[in-house]
């Protein structure tokens, strides 16, 4: 990959890192079909399937393993993007999901519980959180149809191997609605300019090896009804997800990026380092609907299970103590505070905590860190533990 000399070379990754040239130079590659002749075409700088050809490759486990190897290092060091043509052949099928995800949007919107999208305006999308268990727990028999798809399983290995898990989020796109911004996805694309200076590189690419985005199209999505933006090998840049928040290079995502339309049934992979956004839809008709889906390794768990919230309550009165006394500093109570509480917010029930005062909702820290500046009561801090807790649930 380009990116590997830079990214050992510099350990922390600065604003004054971005360099657009150096970008250009990752971004401006051509993708030849010779390096994935498992595709069926290129298409967009893109590499396409045919979803049908690939349920024959995906039954014998060698040719599964050289498509899947095809798809890794599209991924990993080329273009970052896979398409698949009737990745869903059965469209009575989607059809059918649809009518439940739509349904379930409707009555989350009527009581006043649906909730905005990350990256644009609010009420310019309906976007309907943990999909995933909510198909499940209302259409249990078309849950197990739609996710008994061998190409969703081979794809997912390809990048993440297996034991996965499976998130999922319905985006809606209305006439009219707005193109988002560009950026990267979760885990680091989540995090200000800020925070993600303070993380070496290391962890900036390892950030984009935890986790495969994806889409399943709803709906025919013609360019004109705002299928996602994408700007091939941009996941290669080590820089990516500071740069990705800077004008210059989001002035350079809207030049260069490719738009790729898609049919119902039709399926999108990318790397979530890829910079991306969902397009303008400047149609006058077309409800544009997809199920988006967030998957993770395995290996984003730590080997113990440590309730923080309860040594959390423990050690907060001692540290409220210490620092009306002075028996510690600042620092070492704020390294008590990185020893004890959770520090990443996530995962999280985003109906209940909402993005949208900012990319993330606050963390255990967040607030044990607050508790301590502003002296609240032990009992104040355990509260506003309880309620961060029981807000961790789903529906």
């Amino acid at each position: 990959m380009l990116d590997q000399e830079v990214s050992l070379e510099a350990v922390w990754v600065q604003d004054g890192d971005c360099d657009i040239a150096e970008f250009a130079r990752h971004a401006e590659r051509e993708t030849l079909l010779e390096h994935y002749p498992s595709a069926a075409e290129i298409t967009g700088n893109l590499p396409v399937y045919d979803g049908r050809a690939l349920d024959k490759l995906f039954s014998d486990e060698d040719d599964a393993r050289a498509v899947m190897a095809e798809m890794n290092r599209s991924f990993r060091s080329g273009p970052g993007i896979v398409a698949i043509k009737e990745g869903y052949a059965d469209l009575s099928l989607i059809d059918a999901v649809t009518e439940h995800l739509t349904a379930i949007i409707d009555e989350e919107e009527a009581a006043g519980t649906g909730r905005g999208d990350h990256f644009a305006a609010a009420g310019a999308n309906s976007r309907m959180w943990n999909a995933h268990e909510k198909l499940c727990m209302r259409a249990p028999e078309l849950y197990v149809h739609y996710n008994s798809s061998e190409i969703l399983r081979r794809v997912c290995e390809s990048w993440l191997g297996p034991a996965y898990q499976i998130t999922t989020q319905v985006n809606v796109v209305r006439p009219g609605g707005k193109a988002q911004t560009a950026h990267r996805d979760y885990h680091m694309g989540f995090q200000s300019a800020e925070v993600l200076q303070d993380y070496p590189a290391s962890q900036h690419l390892l950030s984009a090896a935890l986790t495969l985005q994806g889409a399943i199209a709803h709906c025919d999505m013609p360019v004109e009804s705002g299928p996602t933006k994408m700007l091939p090998y941009s996941q290669s840049y080590a820089a990516g997800y500071v740069a990705v928040l800077r004008p210059e290079f989001r002035a350079y995502f809207e030049e260069h990026f490719v738009q790729l339309p898609l049919e119902k049934g039709d399926l999108l992979f990318f790397n979530p380092a890829t910079f991306h956004a969902a397009g303008d839809n400047t149609t006058s008709d077309i409800q544009r609907i997809a199920n988006l889906m967030q998957i993770g390794s395995a290996y984003g768990r730590s080997t113990e299970i440590v309730d923080r919230s309860r040594i959390s309550k423990q050690v907060y009165p001692l540290l409220a103590e210490m620092k009306a006394s002075g028996a510690l500093s600042h620092r070492q109570i704020d390294n008590v505070v990185a020893a004890t509480a959770e520090g990443y917010p996530f995962p999280v029930n985003l109906d209940l905590d909402s993005p949208l005062s900012g990319m993330a909702p606050p963390s255990q820290q967040d607030i044990m860190r607050q508790a301590i500046s502003e002296g609240w009561t032990a009992d104040a801090f355990a509260a506003a533990v309880n309620e961060q807790d029981e807000r961790k649930r789903t529906f």
